[in-house]
């Protein structure tokens, strides 16, 4: 009984979720792409499922409390794939409702590992859904709901720290948290709109660059084409999308006191900054003279051009391709699933231990070098001015161990099941940072469909960890969670 209330919210963002299925039975009924049926029957499932989990609770309603965000959070990035995956399952004949719910969760986790082929001819409408997918997910299903549940007398503000990335939230942009969500998407909605223009003006046609934004904003990498951006050949529009790739690796609040203040002042303050354009043009640079020294391509213009794209793409957790980097040596191929792990900035839409974290472990062991040369010494770890609590720094030592510990046990569980190593880690890897495309038989030539149904769930479970940044699934698991 005590969870009702999270019932009650969970109500409302399954019904908020069934209108936003209303968008691509706008493009399917446009385009009379033969699949509005399938529309009709998720949204109106999710619509009812919705209002009976409202109407049944309603006298329920209160204030959420800490562990009643974790749980809402946990059960919406669970719950909401079930819903996303009927057009799918509906439409897309010989699909499984595993693969469905696999290309659903990968939409919503903005992650774009993808079961499909044959993208090219699917309904408009479908192709649309599941890069919307992407752009609801990419700033978050939760965040939305929090600019929304106040006004249905549901607080928002632990169900914003439990959905927010990075280590830490207790800052707020605005006073009242649905103003800040609000501010949040204002950018999103700017900065997507933007995209979509440009993408147009470098020869993209209106309804591909639509939804090519919707997925580089949301950094999620499903595209419309089987060779993803590969098919367009095109160097304007590769250089629009590693644009907009970079924008969106960067923390949203950043843009938000910029746009709001008119100002470039808050990038020169955020101290993520400086170290995710300097590890990028790093490894930029280092990988270019790498290939070259193996003649992998026809000279270093051509080398850059493809190591610039794919160092974004894959740092950033985008995941779009334009070559096949599964050809380059191993070292190439694991660098830039390496920089997915821990490059996008905390509070962007992408997926890894996020900059910040990887910034202050950086201090945190170099801390612990002059501590063993200089044991009565003090040096605090220091973050853009300011000294890092001790709080956040063992809350960042205990999320990068479960991480790695996560990582190799995961690992283990795929090759249990038969899958060889590289295949079963860089799977791993992928999905666990959101990143898409894995090496092997998961690669940028492939897809996930060679994966058994096991395989599979696994790696759905591993995109909802990673999405929700771990501990706000594990707190759910743990047995004091359910204790009163």
């Amino acid at each position: 009984m005590r969870f009702l209330p999270v019932v009650n919210a969970l109500g409302v963002i399954v019904f908020l979720f069934g209108l936003s299925m209303l968008a691509p039975v706008g493009v399917s009924w446009y385009f009379d792409d033969g699949a509005q049926a399938a529309y009709d029957e998720a949204l109106l499932l999710t619509l009812f499922v919705g209002a009976l989990l409202w109407v049944v609770t309603r006298r329920r309603r209160v204030e959420l409390r800490v562990r009643d965000g974790f749980l809402l959070v946990a059960l919406t990035w669970g719950l909401l794939p079930v819903f996303g995956a009927v057009p799918l399952f509906t439409q897309i004949e010989g699909l499984s409702f595993t693969d469905a719910y696999f290309e659903a969760t990968s939409g919503l986790t903005a992650t774009g590992s993808t079961v499909l082929s044959g993208l090219d001819n699917l309904p408009i409408s479908i192709n649309f859904w599941r890069t919307f997918l992407h752009w609801l997910g990419g700033m978050g299903v939760i965040v939305l709901a929090v600019a929304v549940l106040p006004l249905l007398g549901i607080g928002g503000r632990q169900l914003f720290k439990a959905e927010t990335p990075g280590p830490m939230k207790e800052a707020s942009l605005t006073p009242r948290v649905a103003e800040t969500a609000k501010g949040l998407w204002l950018v999103y909605v700017l900065l997507t709109s933007a995209c979509a223009i440009a993408f147009t003006l470098a020869g993209m046609d209106g309804w591909d660059a639509v939804m090519h934004a919707f997925s580089v904003m949301g950094l999620g990498g499903f595209s419309t084409k089987d060779a993803s951006l590969g098919h367009f050949n095109s160097v304007p529009i590769e250089l629009v999308a590693m644009t907009f790739a970079l924008l969106s690796g960067i923390n949203y609040a950043t843009h938000f006191l910029a746009m709001h203040g008119k100002t470039l002042k808050p990038y020169l303050r955020d101290a993520e900054i400086p170290f995710y354009l300097g590890v990028l043009a790093t490894s930029i640079i280092g990988l270019t003279i790498y290939l070259v020294s193996f003649d992998i391509y026809d000279g270093p213009l051509t080398a850059v051009r493809y190591v610039a794209f794919h160092c974004i793409s894959l740092a950033t957790s985008l995941g779009f391709a334009t070559t096949d980097y599964g050809l380059w040596p191993m070292f190439g191929q694991l660098w830039i699933l390496f920089l997915g792990s821990f490059l996008a900035c905390s509070g962007s839409t992408g997926g890894g231990i996020k900059m910040m974290r990887a910034i202050i472990l950086y201090r945190q062991v170099y801390r612990e070098v002059l501590r063993a040369m200089h044991p009565r010494a003090i040096h605090p770890v220091r973050l853009g001015g300011a000294v890092v609590p001790d709080t956040v720094l063992h809350a960042v030592l205990a999320f990068s161990f479960i991480y790695m510990v996560i990582v190799v046990m995961l690992t283990l569980v795929m090759v249990a099941s038969g899958l060889e190593l590289v295949t079963a880690f860089s799977a791993i890897v992928a999905t666990l940072n959101n990143t898409g495309p894995g090496l092997g038989v998961v690669g940028p030539a492939s897809n996930f469909s060679p994966l058994n149904d096991f395989q599979t769930w696994v790696c759905a479970a591993a995109m909802i960890l990673g999405r929700l940044e771990l501990f706000t699934v594990l707190v759910v698991l743990t047995p004091a969670f359910w204790r009163k």
